[in-house]
C-alpha cells in the first residue's frame, strides 16, 4: 500500500464537533502525502467530511475523493449532486447490514482513519476499532474517548 488513502467513521450526531480541528487533521494528513479520501453518506459527521472534501478539493486540486453509499438512494432531492458518489457493488444481500458491508469495504481500503468517536457502542465506534486492531492508523477527534 503507498499509505495514501483516508475514511472517516463519526456518528450520526456530533453536536461537540470540531471542524477546524478536521480540518487541521485533513490538511496534515495531505501534507504528508494523502491523497485519496472515502467517507460515508449516514448523518452529521459524514456531511461535515464531505464539506469539507469539497472545500479542499479546490485548494489541494490534487487530492480525490468520493462519498461511498451504502445503497442507491430511493428518491432525489432537489438539487442533490451525486457526482462525488461511488456504489462499489456491495449492495447485495439484506438491506439492514448495507452501511456494515460498506463499512468494511472502506476499512479494507484505508491507510488512515479520521474518526470521530465519543462512546463504545455503533458503527463509528466498531469499525474504528477494526481498523486500529488491523493495522490502520486512527486517529480520534474526541480526546476524552480513548477506548479504540
Amino acid at each position: 500500500m503507498n499509505n495514501n488513502t483516508c475514511i472517516f467513521f463519526g456518528h450520526r450526531d456530533c453536536p461537540q464537533l470540531d471542524t477546524e480541528r478536521l480540518r487541521d487533521a485533513v490538511e496534515k494528513l495531505i501534507r504528508e502525502g494523502v491523497d485519496t479520501f472515502y467517507v460515508g453518506n449516514n448523518g452529521r459527521f459524514d456531511a461535515a467530511v464531505r464539506s469539507l472534501l469539497k472545500r479542499l478539493k479546490v485548494e489541494y486540486p490534487h487530492i480525490k475523493y468520493w462519498v461511498v453509499l451504502a445503497y442507491l438512494p430511493t428518491k432525489k432531492e432537489d438539487g442533490e449532486d451525486y457526482s462525488d458518489t461511488l456504489l462499489p457493488g456491495f449492495e447485495q444481500g439484506p438491506p439492514r447490514f448495507a452501511i456494515d458491508r460498506r463499512n468494511r469495504w472502506l476499512v479494507d481500503r484505508a491507510d488512515h482513519v479520521i474518526c470521530y468517536v465519543t462512546h463504545s457502542h455503533g458503527g463509528a465506534y466498531k469499525f474504528s476499532r477494526l481498523a486500529k486492531k488491523l493495522g490502520k492508523k486512527v486517529y480520534n477527534l474526541c480526546d476524552s474517548f480513548d477506548e479504540l
